[in-house]
């Protein structure tokens, strides 16, 4: 890509302002030497999706990130589908090769990459993953591929944890439990990595948090919460003064995003720029 060639790329989703991707962005960009690439917040309700997927053929947009509510419902509006977002059943970033639409999800990359960073292996541990939501499916996904040991999903709806766990039950050992039962408590004093899923915690509720004793987890369990704003959420700062080694979803975000770019433009980013506009809009 030469960098006087006009690019432009977006986000779609409803509601879409808050969204720091065209801030991250617009930031790599600059920094990597393409001043004619735009980035732009598109909010999109789910009614006009499909006039919205048109749209990115038809003023031929290099690419675009998904959010809630469409990271599902496009899938059926694509030419084709990567086999992880085919099995989380989410995309989150789409690329468009002279209008033949392609979609991804960069989630678990991130995911992957910030346990890579915080030097934690998966491989065989007990994880503990909180929460059944659509988020919840990329992080079981990472953890299914790298083969951890024994997945619990707990969570508040018992019933679509199961549904959950169904899904994945042909990649790894995962199951759902009800998170306030006296099984679950027994299953987080062996769990070697306990993620949070939820937005329990999410600003502007900064003083919630998911209705886990941490203090059952054993000595040296890693507490990762995927939710980037506030960067250290009441989770994680309960976990860090029982000092429990912690990883903010800052990370994966991040990282993700890093993972959209390249297969937008082929390239890596600057992290750090990427980083320090992230927290310059983060509340601390």
């Amino acid at each position: 890509m030469s960098s006087n060639e006009i690019r432009n790329f977006g986000i779609i989703g409803w509601p879409v302002g808050h969204s720091m991707s065209p801030k991250m962005y617009m930031a790599a960009f600059k920094a990597a030497g393409f001043p004619n690439y735009n980035y732009i917040a598109m909010p999109i309700q789910a009614g006009r999706l499909m006039l919205a997927v048109d749209g990115v053929k038809g003023l031929d947009f290099r690419g675009i990130n998904v959010t809630i509510p469409h990271k599902t419902s496009i899938l059926t509006h694509l030419d084709a589908i990567d086999s992880d977002a085919m099995v989380i059943g989410a995309v989150n970033t789409v690329v468009n090769d002279g209008g033949m639409l392609t979609g991804y999800n960069t989630d678990v990359t991130g995911f992957l990459a910030a346990l890579a960073e915080a030097e934690f292996l998966p491989e065989e541990c007990n994880a503990v993953v909180l929460g059944a939501g659509g988020a919840a499916r990329a992080v079981l996904w990472g953890l299914c591929k790298r083969r951890a040991g024994y997945i619990t999903i707990g969570a508040r709806n018992l019933k679509r944890a199961k549904v959950l766990s169904d899904d994945f039950q042909l990649y790894g050992s995962v199951e759902a439990m009800d998170w306030s039962t006296d099984e679950f408590k027994e299953v987080m004093q062996t769990a070697d990595i306990l993620i949070n899923t939820t937005p329990l915690g999410m600003f502007p509720n900064v003083d919630a948090m998911p209705p886990v004793d941490l203090k059952l987890l054993p000595e040296g369990a890693l507490v990762y919460d995927i939710v980037y704003n506030p960067a250290k959420t009441k989770l994680l700062q309960t976990a860090e003064e029982l000092g429990y080694p912690t990883l903010s979803g800052l990370s994966m975000l991040l990282l993700q995003g890093r993972e959209s770019y390249r297969l937008f433009t082929g390239k890596l980013p600057d992290l750090e720029v990427m980083r320090e506009i992230i927290e310059r809009e983060l509340i601390v």
